[in-house]
C-alpha cells in the first residue's frame, strides 16, 4: 500500500518546503497539499519535491474554501483553477481539487459544472477533483455529501472530473465506507483517511482500516491513500499504524 502525506495537516508547525523534507525523511513515498504550492517559488519547490510524486493540490481555498460554486465570484475562481493548473503542471501534480466554497445558492451548480468543464478541457492530463465536506466541519459547504458530488461529476460529464473520497467526512454523512466506495468507484479518482470522528491517526477512532484498506485496494483502488489527519503529538510519533500495512 502506498500512502501519501498531507502537508496541509502534517507537520503544520514548520516553514512548507520543510514539511516536504520531514515527509520524506518520514518514508512517505507520495506528497499531496493544500494550496500551499502557489505561494512558494516553483523552482525552489520542484527543488524540494526531488521527483516525489505529487498526488495532486488544491486550488486557492481563501476565507470561504474555494468560490467555483459562488455565485458572483466567476472571475476569481477562473483565476484561482487557472493558476492551480499552471502550478500543477509545473511541478507534475496528477490532481486539482477545485473547492466549490461555502454556498446554498442553487446556482452554484451551474456554476461549479461550469467551472469543472472549463478545466477539464484546457488540462485532460489532469483528474479534477470534488470533495464532499460535511456540515460537521464545513458548515455551508456547497457540496456537503457524497450524493451532491455524485451529481456533480455526473453532470460535469467529463472523464477527468472524478471526487475525492475523504473517509472522514463519508463518515459523517452516512456512513457505509465501503459499499458507498463501491457503489461509486468508477467516479471516485482519490481516497483519503483519518481516524473516525476525531480526524487524529487512522488507528484512532470509529474506522477499522485495518479492514477498509485492504477492501478498497480488492475493490480496484490502485492509488496513494492520502493521510490527512490531525497527528496526537508529533507525526512521527503516531506513524505505527502506516508502519503495520507497510512491513
Amino acid at each position: 500500500m502506498l500512502f501519501s502525506a498531507n502537508l496541509g495537516f502534517l507537520w503544520k508547525d514548520r516553514p512548507f518546503l520543510e514539511r516536504i523534507k520531514a515527509a520524506r525523511a518520514a518514508g512517505f513515498t507520495h506528497l499531496e497539499f493544500h494550496d500551499h504550492a502557489q505561494s512558494e517559488d516553483v523552482e525552489a519547490l520542484k527543488d524540494a519535491i526531488n521527483g516525489m510524486p505529487v498526488v495532486g493540490i488544491n486550488a486557492r481555498m481563501g476565507p470561504t474554501n474555494g468560490c467555483a460554486a459562488i455565485p458572483g465570484m466567476e472571475a476569481q475562481a477562473k483565476e484561482d483553477i487557472a493558476t492551480a493548473i499552471a502550478v500543477a503542471r509545473a511541478i507534475g501534480a496528477k490532481a486539482v481539487h477545485v473547492m466549490s466554497g461555502r454556498t446554498e445558492d442553487p446556482a452554484g451548480m451551474d456554476l461549479l459544472v461550469a467551472r469543472l468543464r472549463e478545466a477539464c478541457d484546457e488540462a485532460p492530463e489532469i483528474t479534477m477533483l470534488v470533495e464532499p465536506l460535511c456540515p460537521q466541519a464545513f458548515a455551508g459547504y456547497f457540496v456537503p455529501s457524497l450524493e451532491k458530488g455524485v451529481e456533480v461529476i455526473e453532470k460535469t460529464d467529463r472523464p477527468n472530473a472524478k471526487i475525492m473520497y475523504d473517509c472522514y467526512h463519508m463518515q459523517r454523512t452516512g456512513g457505509d465506507i465501503l459499499a458507498r466506495y463501491e457503489a461509486n468507484k468508477d467516479l471516485i479518482g482519490h481516497i483519503q483517511i483519518a481516524g473516525g470522528l476525531t480526524r487524529a491517526e487512522p488507528d484512532d477512532g470509529e474506522l477499522n482500516y485495518g479492514f477498509l484498506l485492504p477492501a478498497f485496494v480488492k475493490a480496484g483502488y490502485d492509488g496513494p491513500f492520502g493521510c490527512e489527519y490531525n497527528p496526537r503529538t508529533t507525526v512521527e510519533e503516531g506513524l505505527g499504524w502506516r508502519d503495520a500495512f507497510t512491513r
